[in-house]
């Protein structure tokens, strides 16, 4: 298939890599062009605007943003709204809130614009490994995108979950769920860290657990290595940013009248490594550079 896509930042690039591994057209558009250069060394076919971008491919097109939530996402919409035809395929895979995602649904519906609303899980590792995807959007619409669904992600990897607006409430609650497991993980690691007189190895923990535990987990390998990398993370600031989600998915069990209180602190603990570092965000700001790529602070 041919595709567009915009948005060639951690995760887009490796998306688009992988649609390349597939076999797939990929017409690339990146506000910075000297990443769109990067793709196209890797196969893919440049654009230097939302226009050409449209212009290099067949009808129906089929466009995936890979931009950050809010302002940037909201701005290259109302440009493609206006350059789309009936018919053609827009594609939002970042992390926007579900209730912009079923606004922007609507709004498209009327010049009979399909849209879809694709929570995508998987950070840095999915280029290799593949990316879990969370699908909203019009179900009739769905076979359309479902070859590239397939290239993206791992075997039993998508899955469409609901009408517009779905797919980024998942992946919202999703999230939610990561910041409690994190945090989890972090107080337990801070504990045994603490405990000083048994000297615990603990990279060797994590990958002990990771065998037969109850507790085994992605997260556990990546703490594994994190550890090993830098054993007392002591190059690491405990600074731990939230990037909306959490916040949104707490808002959500207070509108529901679900009592979260995992969740909820985990938010509020994140809240706290702002003020004062610790082992625990300091091994939740590792572990989130080990899965997604996401910068971390460096002692200075």
């Amino acid at each position: 298939m041919k595709i567009g896509f915009v948005g060639l930042g951690k995760m887009g690039m490796n998306m688009v890599e992988r649609l390349l591994r597939g076999n797939h057209e990929v017409v690339v558009y990146n506000r910075t062009f000297a990443k769109t250069e990067i793709a196209v060394k890797k196969g893919a076919i440049p654009a230097k605007s939302l226009d050409e971008l449209i212009q290099k491919l067949p009808p129906p097109k089929i466009i995936w943003l890979m931009l950050p939530a809010g302002e940037t996402t909201e701005n290259n919409l109302q440009q493609l709204k206006n350059l789309l035809e009936p018919q053609d395929i827009l594609i939002d895979g970042g992390n926007a809130f579900y209730q912009d995602s079923m606004r922007r649904a609507k709004i498209l519906a009327e010049k009979n614009i399909n849209f879809f609303d694709i929570g995508v899980s998987g950070g840095i590792w999915g280029l290799e490994q593949g990316y879990c995807m969370m699908i909203g959007g019009d179900k009739n619409s769905f076979a359309q995108i479902e070859p590239i669904l397939k290239t993206l992600a791992p075997a039993d990897g998508y899955a469409y979950v609901g009408k517009s607006g779905s797919g980024h409430f998942v992946k919202m609650v999703h999230n939610g769920i990561e910041y409690a497991m994190l945090q989890a993980y972090g107080e337990g690691f801070e504990i045994l860290h603490g405990k000083q007189e048994f000297d615990l190895d603990l990279a060797r923990i994590a990958r002990l657990w990771n065998h037969g535990s109850i507790i085994q987990s992605w997260l556990l390998e990546l703490a594994a290595k994190a550890l090993t990398e830098d054993l007392g993370l002591e190059s690491v600031d405990g600074v731990v940013p939230d990037s909306g989600e959490g916040r949104w998915t707490v808002k959500e069990a207070v509108d529901l009248n679900v009592p979260a209180p995992v969740i909820t602190t985990s938010l509020l603990q994140r809240f706290r490594s702002r003020q004062k570092s610790s082992f625990t965000s300091k091994l939740i700001a590792a572990l989130r550079n080990q899965f997604g790529g996401h910068d971390i602070l460096k002692k200075k």
